[in-house]
């Protein structure tokens, strides 16, 4: 999605922001993420808060709105502030946190951090208030056929915790963007964990025991899981024949390794 500069929003969408933030003295465009068309922090005299927007009438504009519900809810998520309308936009403010994205190398010392987020993450519940297809049915046309029933779960699962979705703050690993977060099993994040530790450079064993840290994980149906990666690795298989993008391959690849370890 292009992303649209604060400068560039038409004057009314500007109005709409700054009356309640007050006047905006700086706009600094996220340098992350692909999917907001608006997504900027901006810095108000002596305050700041980030904002994402999106045109009112886009077809998307529903997850705009999902995420903000669940952020409201979730653990160690960034809290919506406010949400705003004007100039044909919709605007959701969250508190900021300074930081930075945390490490998955083998050797980084954020690893045990980011298990702890996993584990309080893992072991909260959908917010049965906000209805959300689950992630058996989101993968439902890539979970093999003796696979069904594997993914069922009515756990909170973000499903996109790569490292940009995080940010860490010294023992702190806070959690941003809930924009694919669905009702799950509880063990999801942390068993999507391991394909991404491998992309980082760890081996299966050394992804899977960082994994195992986190009690979720540690005590799911090891069974489950096999059918969980030889999900993911379709899911991602079929992404990057749509479109070759080298983060897709390089995770389409460590998601080929996480299920050849079952196999």
């Amino acid at each position: 999605m292009a992303r649209t500069e604060w400068n560039r929003l038409p004057s009314e969408a500007r109005q709409a922001v700054e009356a309640l933030t007050g006047p905006v003295v700086k706009a600094q465009s996220a340098d992350n993420g692909v999917n907001s068309a608006f997504a900027s922090l901006l810095q108000m005299d002596g305050d700041e808060v980030f904002v994402k927007g999106v045109p009112t009438d886009a077809p998307g504009a529903w997850v705009y709105r999902h995420e903000a519900d669940v952020s409201a809810a979730a653990p160690l998520a960034a809290f919506p502030k406010w949400r705003s309308e004007g100039g044909g936009w919709s605007f959701y403010g969250y508190e900021f946190w300074p930081g930075r994205h945390p490490d998955f190398s083998p050797e980084s010392a954020d690893l045990p951090f980011v298990a702890a987020t996993l584990a309080v993450v893992s072991s909260f519940p959908w917010p049965v208030t906000i209805r959300k297809k689950p992630l058996s049915g989101r993968l439902a046309r890539f979970i093999p056929t003796d696979g069904m029933g594997a993914l069922d779960g009515y756990s909170l699962a973000h499903t996109d915790m790569g490292e940009f979705n995080l940010i860490s703050s010294g023992a702190s690993v806070r959690v941003i963007d809930w924009a694919l977060s669905c009702p799950g099993p509880e063990w999801t994040d942390a068993a999507l964990w391991v394909p991404r530790l491998i992309a980082a450079g760890h081996s299966f064993d050394g992804a899977d025991r960082a994994a195992r840290t986190v009690a979720a994980y540690r005590e799911a149906d090891p069974d489950r899981l096999a059918v969980f990666a030889r999900t993911i690795r379709a899911a991602w298989a079929s992404r990057t024949a749509e479109e070759a993008l080298p983060q897709r391959v390089r995770l389409a690849e460590a998601a080929e390794a996480w299920a050849a370890a079952y196999e």
